[in-house]
């Protein structure tokens, strides 16, 4: 297919960054035209992409069993799926899955909220291995269920998962499934892991229960740490973003962080730090969504939706707005960057609008905005609907899935 693929958890590169030109630049009316949608059953698993194959997952209810869907990207007509029994026992919203499919080398990584792992054949759904965690790892359960999207680094699969003892922490060869080490006493989080590269070292960095580490891939060796301040329970769901040397990281119940990374060693400094309160500090603590970093530049949700901005070096929070959405609580919008260059964003807001918008110092700047897909309150906190799901873009389209159904459409320019 002609485009880009979206294998996994924020894009190809897992940096939310949609690289594909000849983008349309204004909606046509006040909804947008779908290309397919499919029923689906609930679930926060957002969709991946790739080879012309779109995947995710759901829940179904009646059966207490999770799915692996894979569709054709064209016509959204089922080409596998796979389901199997689970107990979501011990973990509230129960709406579904939330990790994203990762897909890798013809091989999809599917791992469920209460710990199932699958290693499918990405074609034709085949399992070449499986692993049931919570059952294997004693799996101290998340309060929001094993949520944090599964990488593939090398010849590992990398899974945060909060087993008992040494296994917070579990890489499997990505081929056989068979377990190469364990590490970290720590309670999960929900954040997934990120790969970088530090002093000539390829690092895993990621936000456990209380901490940000950093470990060798190959066999966990922890290479740095940061603690968190501690809270009732551990709450971080964003990823660390590292734009040159420097490495953002925020979470609701901590606050934000910059660090610097070392050139020499594995090791990082504190730029600046800000706690989450009072509530007018200079700082950035969202619940869900990633942060967009670029241009220098920090933008993110707040807990209750305020989308801001923060300078990245200082901290200084420039402005905040509240014209993508009205407030609400854990409200979530998902930003992703309209090219490498530029300060336009892609936004798709909790009652499911698709916003494109200039972000920049000086304010935000909405370009155009239509309703993508109706949200369900199956995910929503409460009973407010929403769509919480990260969307996909892929092939000059987008994917973007509720409770109820997964869609496509076409986000191309006047072809």
């Amino acid at each position: 297919p002609e485009g880009m693929d979206w294998p996994q958890w924020r894009g190809a590169r897992r940096d939310g960054i949609w690289r594909e030109e000849g983008i349309l630049e204004k909606f046509v009316g006040e909804t947008i035209p779908l290309r397919w949608t499919v029923p689906l059953g609930a679930g926060y698993s957002g969709p991946t992409v790739a080879a012309g194959r779109v995947y995710v997952m759901d829940y179904v209810k009646d059966k207490s069993s999770e799915r692996v869907l894979c569709l054709d990207w064209r016509t959204g007509s089922t080409l596998w799926e796979i389901s199997y029994e689970c107990s979501y026992a011990d973990f509230t919203y129960e709406a579904g899955p939330r990790a994203s499919v990762t897909i890798h080398d013809g091989r999809a990584y599917a791992l469920g909220a209460a710990g199932n792992l699958h290693c499918l054949d990405a074609v034709s759904g085949k399992i070449l291995w499986q692993r049931d965690l919570r059952g294997e790892y004693r799996i101290r359960m998340p309060k929001w269920g094993i949520a944090a999207h599964p990488i593939v680094e090398g010849e590992l699969v990398i899974t945060q998962i909060g087993g008992a003892g040494e296994a917070c922490v579990v890489a499997f060869d990505r081929r056989t499934g068979e377990e190469r080490w364990k590490a970290f006493p720590d309670e999960a989080s929900y954040s997934p892991p990120i790969a970088i590269e530090q002093a000539g070292h390829r690092l895993i960095v990621i936000a456990l229960g209380f901490r940000l580490v950093a470990f060798d891939p190959a066999d966990g060796t922890l290479r740095w740490s940061h603690d968190q301040p501690k809270s009732s329970w551990p709450i971080s769901i964003p990823a660390p973003v590292v734009q040159g040397d420097l490495m953002f990281f925020c979470t609701a119940h901590a606050g934000s962080y910059l660090f610097r990374l070392a050139s020499d060693r594995p090791a990082v400094e504190i730029v600046w730090e800000r706690g989450r309160r009072p509530r007018s500090d200079d700082t950035l603590t969202p619940v869900i969504p990633d942060p967009l970093v670029m241009n220098g530049l920090v933008f993110g949700v707040q807990t209750d939706g305020e989308l801001r901005c923060l300078d990245l070096k200082t901290g200084k929070r420039l402005w905040e707005t509240l014209d993508p959405m009205p407030k609400a609580w854990h409200a979530t919008m998902h930003l992703v960057r309209a090219g490498e260059t530029g300060d336009r964003a892609w936004i798709f807001t909790e009652q499911g609008n698709l916003i494109l918008a200039r972000l920049n110092a000086e304010g935000y700047h909405e370009l155009t905005r239509a309703r993508l897909l109706d949200p369900t309150l199956e995910q929503g906190p409460r009973g407010r609907a929403v769509t919480w799901s990260h969307p996909a873009f892929a092939y000059r389209h987008i994917f973007a899935r509720s409770d109820r159904e997964l869609v496509c459409a076409d986000l191309a320019a006047s072809r």
